[in-house]
């Protein structure tokens, strides 16, 4: 059984391996994944944006730079973040101009808006998308530093999405699925059943019928093969053209992930594959499913040699908001789970002695 600070670095690893791994062939249909991968399982060079900047192998792309952002506000902040923590670290810490290389041309804008003073719970109206991917295939972090307490984890989500995105749409709502599973998964006696309970339980009501159908296709589909073999049956679902981001809205995105979470019994390798082999938004879908089940069931399961590339990629990556090797990345998340034990002790000693005088 993963102990807790295993399960924080699966979590975190199978995100950003997923991420890497599916970046390479984001958007593409599954049947030109496999007709020119057969089933892809290694990571690749890359190029995003059309900027010339060759990717190595094991690069994130800019997903991960979020969750990166969000482990330096959790560190900022020696607990659970704000979305003050958050724009804080934009203001004080971020380089504009690397996020230029590494980020989304709207999330430019927002770290730019940050710099000149916006308010943190203001900064998300100033982007025009408010139900795609961009906090519920970033949101690892805050899940995990809310370990054990998956309401905690939606609500501390809904506020820190303030910046990032309006809650006009249900991003944000798709989001607290993903940090309410990941904050179950961290339960010792956590199981694929009681994250899915616990992701669906953040959920408001009208998005259930959607969770259900997808974990129900989930259900009735066993291991790797039969996980790949969903992408199918989701065609029939999603399959939006012809707007920006039309493959990375999250109600797409976090179904698929909860179903292949499903599908693979929590084996974040084997989600991971799934992910990257369903087509679409690859690096998303991805690292929704493998963050789950990193969680659940620790790094054991993923493969070494993925973790060490992806750790060399952060080494060698001039533009990342995060230069930190994966271990390093979970300690930011185990040592403020710590101190919060500590406090709340301290605190429930203190409450014994005034109760009892």
């Amino acid at each position: 059984m993963a102990d807790a600070f295993d399960k924080i670095l699966g979590c975190l690893a199978a995100s950003q391996i997923g991420s890497a791994m599916g970046a390479a062939v984001e958007g593409w249909p599954w049947r030109k994944i496999q007709e020119q991968h057969g089933r892809l399982e290694r990571l690749l060079e890359y190029e995003h944006y059309g900027n010339g900047w060759k990717r190595p192998p094991g690069t994130t792309e800019d997903g991960i730079e979020w969750q990166r952002v969000f482990l330096r506000a959790i560190r900022r902040a020696g607990g659970r973040p704000t979305a003050e923590d958050v724009a804080a670290v934009w203001r004080d810490e971020v380089d504009a101009e690397k996020a230029d290389w590494c980020m989304e041309p709207f999330d430019r804008r927002l770290v730019r808006l940050a710099k000149a003073g916006v308010a943190a719970a203001e900064l998300g109206r100033f982007s025009p998308h408010t139900s795609i991917v961009s906090l519920a295939r970033s949101c690892h972090p805050i899940g995990l530093v809310n370990a054990g307490d998956p309401g905690g984890a939606a609500a501390n989500v809904r506020d820190v999405g303030r910046v990032l995105q309006a809650p006009l749409g249900d991003g944000l709502e798709w989001a607290a699925v993903v940090a309410a599973g990941l904050a179950a998964a961290l339960e010792p006696e956590a199981t694929v059943d009681s994250v899915l309970e616990a992701a669906r339980g953040a959920a408001p009501e009208r998005l259930h019928g959607e969770i259900d159908r997808a974990v129900d296709i989930g259900g009735a589909a066993t291991g790797l093969a039969e996980a790949v073999a969903m992408r199918e049956a989701f065609d029939g679902l999603y399959g939006g053209h012809g707007i920006r981001y039309g493959m990375s809205h999250a109600n797409e995105v976090v179904s698929k992930g909860l179903a292949v979470f499903k599908a693979t019994a929590g084996n974040p390798r084997e989600a991971v594959v799934a992910g990257v082999n369903f087509g679409r938004d690859t690096d998303c879908l991805a690292a929704v499913a493998g963050g789950l089940a990193g969680a659940l069931a620790g790094a054991g399961p993923l493969d070494g040699e993925w973790m060490a590339q992806a750790d060399a990629a952060t080494e060698g990556n001039p533009y990342t908001n995060l230069k930190l090797p994966l271990e390093a990345q979970a300690e930011i998340v185990r040592d403020v789970l710590r101190a919060e034990g500590a406090r709340a002790a301290a605190r429930a000693e203190q409450l014994e002695r005034i109760l009892c005088g």
